[in-house]
């Protein structure tokens, strides 16, 4: 079998030098993504962590980027998309040139301050690709909470741990009916760049990836882990890899044997507070939760 390094193109179009925290797996993603999509691609980059590559000079990003505020990255779809088939219409661009539109945004500017935006996009079926790139807080504007955050999880805004539970954003936007859904971990490349090939060679529509990428800044663990902990995720249950093509759920990896999820919880600052009985309500809703997926 094939390594992933053997497989993704040669090219490198994200460079090093770019300012994202030592461990952040975002740097992995964006290689990821730019190898798979290649140079014929535009991005729409929402002012959040993963934003930085673009931004700061000297560029480390070798493609477009629209840099938008927080909110609106859908919408830079639905615009780039548009003015794509206007050229393409006038033959001002080839119409047969596959050119490849995406948007990164962080779990808030997702979910919270651009739900609109991309429920829009989405009941729009606009052509695109869409990443919500989930560390689970607004981790660059100081380590807020924001509707992804975890029950019990600590950040500056909820310092005794978050009462309410995480916003299941793959979810609501399986319940739009777009093209493809898929949910996917920055420990399980070949999944990941699976998934965004098969979204990358769909018909035009609106397709969206989750991304569950542990901060090591956030979470309060060392760097070195980040890999660690994103693999933990999945192997105590709490981040299920699987899919949504065209209505139809399919879920990707089960483990033979869940891991308990404390493995999870206890190496992360950000949970130092739990108490046994808070522990076993997150093992709880685990466990219902892959009840589900089986009916």
């Amino acid at each position: 079998m094939r390594t992933l390094a053997e497989t993704l193109p040669k090219e490198e179009l994200f460079h090093s030098g770019h300012p994202l925290c030592p461990g952040c797996p975002g740097g992995m993603m964006l290689r990821w993504i730019t190898k798979t999509l290649g140079k014929n691609s535009i991005c729409s980059m929402a002012a959040t962590c993963m934003a930085l590559p673009a931004m700061v000079y000297p560029h480390s990003l070798e493609i477009p980027c629209l840099y938008i505020a927080m909110a609106p990255s859908p919408a830079g779809i639905t615009g780039v998309s548009a003015a794509i088939k206007i050229l393409k219409r006038k033959g001002r661009i080839p119409a047969d040139r596959k050119i490849s539109v995406f948007a990164l945004a962080g779990d808030g500017s997702a979910g919270d301050i651009g739900m609109a935006s991309l429920s829009g996009a989405a009941e729009r079926n606009d052509d695109g690709i869409f990443f919500c790139f989930d560390n689970e807080a607004y981790m660059n504007t100081g380590i807020q909470r924001s509707s992804s955050t975890p029950r019990f999880s600590w950040t500056t805004s909820t310092i005794k741990g978050k009462p309410e539970k995480k916003k299941d954003l793959p979810r609501i936007m399986a319940a739009h009916d777009i093209p493809y859904v898929a949910t996917v971990s920055v420990a399980y490349p070949d999944d990941f760049v699976r998934k965004l090939e098969k979204a990358r060679d769909m018909e035009p529509g609106f397709k969206y990836l989750h991304v569950h990428s542990p901060c090591p800044t956030g979470w309060r663990f060392p760097e070195s882990k980040t890999i660690e902990i994103a693999r933990l995720a999945v192997e105590t249950g709490l981040w299920i890899l699987y899919e949504v093509d065209h209505g139809s759920l399919k879920v990707n990896f089960r483990p033979e044997k869940r891991r308990p999820i404390e493995d999870y919880l206890r190496p992360q600052g950000r949970f130092r507070e739990l108490s046994q009985k808070d522990i076993q309500s997150i093992q709880d809703r685990i466990d219902n939760r892959w009840r589900d997926m089986r009916n």
